[in-house]
């Protein structure tokens, strides 16, 4: 796929110890088409549609207990029966030569007691609720867990980590972001906790640092990155000085030597789209040791410009390469892409909106 006159999204590029072919990088996008929370054989032809020889994925988020849980159909890694759902997957995409992370996550407040075990309040860092008029599902108030159990959740990740490599992943991503369980400690807009774990920006970080530091010691440094995004304010998890945040957490994560760090552009905002905004992640990639991986709203030119500028060493693409299986290849041609249809996006089907948008080929073939 590279060669004279590539640009710079598809040069190559060596990401601790894999080899990576090109710079293009699926996001980790939530499907929810794994029934009763075990990935489904249609997920083979998912992810392998969208695998390049030295193309890094990382595989939608996956749960790492029977409390992390918040929507319908997505997938988790904490029994034996979803480490085994998911071998036959990982296996296509290293089968086509990519490299595969999984993210784990765990959702924390954004969840009803529906999907917890004995149908219980979800646990967060807090017991304040999201605001029931701002979103279409209703969301149970959580319950604020205690400081001795943090450990037990702590452990899920760990586990979960292990669980992942076992199913064959390459490595994971710490699900970070987005106003989950880890960002609900982090954020000082959620975070109200008066013990070591609240507080002071060293605090508030202290569950995320364990957790990192409890999946590198079970599976190695050079298989685990996470995903952080200190400037959006996704599910009210905002925080009063995100730039703080954003570098006093990679500068704590360089101690760990992770293999890299995923994160949101300050103009994600919202989940929609892009706003205008003077913040930057250069900080943060300044200041981070390892492979720096953005995220947001990219298109081409945005993501050929940041590795030309720089910037980041990686992009990720989520709705884009949703919607054109062939992402990396029609960059390379500089050919027109699919739409993606977001009516589609979180539709159980196993085919509509998954595995049936056209390659190049198939679109040619059809004029």
């Amino acid at each position: 796929m590279t060669g004279e006159g590539s640009i710079p999204l598809l040069t190559p590029y060596q990401m601790g110890k894999f080899k990576l072919s090109h710079r293009i990088v699926l996001a980790p996008l939530t499907r929810v088409r794994s029934y009763g929370n075990v990935p489904q054989p249609h997920a083979i032809l998912y992810y392998s549609q969208r695998t390049t020889k030295g193309g890094l994925l990382i595989a939608e988020a996956t749960g790492v207990s029977e409390t992390a849980q918040g929507y319908p159909h997505t997938p988790g890694i904490w029994t034996k029966e979803q480490v085994e759902a998911w071998k036959p997957i990982v296996d296509a995409v290293h089968a086509k030569g990519g490299i595969f992370f999984c993210q784990i996550w765990h959702v924390g407040r954004v969840s009803n007691s529906g999907f917890q075990p004995n149908e219980q309040a979800p646990i967060s860092s807090t017991d304040k609720a999201l605001t029931p008029q701002n979103y279409p599902t209703q969301f149970t108030p959580p319950r604020r867990l205690r400081t001795e159990e943090i450990p037990q959740i702590v452990n899920d990740f760990k586990v979960a980590a292990r669980n992942a490599i076992e199913a064959g992943f390459d490595g994971v991503e710490i699900h970070g972001a987005h106003g989950y369980l880890i960002d609900q400690f982090m954020k000082d807009q959620v975070n109200d906790r008066t013990d070591q774990y609240g507080g002071s920006l060293e605090n508030r970080c202290r569950f995320a640092l364990e957790i990192v530091e409890a999946v590198v010691n079970e599976i190695g440094a050079d298989r685990v990155g996470i995903r952080l995004s200190p400037f959006a304010d996704y599910m009210e998890s905002g925080d009063s000085n995100p730039e703080a945040l954003g570098l006093y957490m990679v500068e704590s994560l360089n101690k760990y030597n992770i293999v890299y760090c995923h994160m949101v552009e300050p103009r994600m905002k919202t989940l929609e789209g892009k706003t205008e905004c003077s913040q930057s992640l250069v900080p943060m990639r300044k200041a981070f040791k390892g492979t720096f991986i953005s995220a947001g709203g990219y298109d081409r030119e945005d993501g050929i410009k940041a590795v030309a500028e720089n910037r980041t060493d990686l992009v990720c693409y989520g709705r884009l390469f949703l919607a054109n299986p062939d992402l990396p290849r029609r960059f390379e041609l500089n050919k027109p892409l699919n739409k993606y249809i977001r009516e589609t996006f979180y539709l159980p089907d196993p085919v509509v909106g998954y595995t049936d948008y056209p390659f190049l080929e198939e679109e040619e073939d059809d004029k």
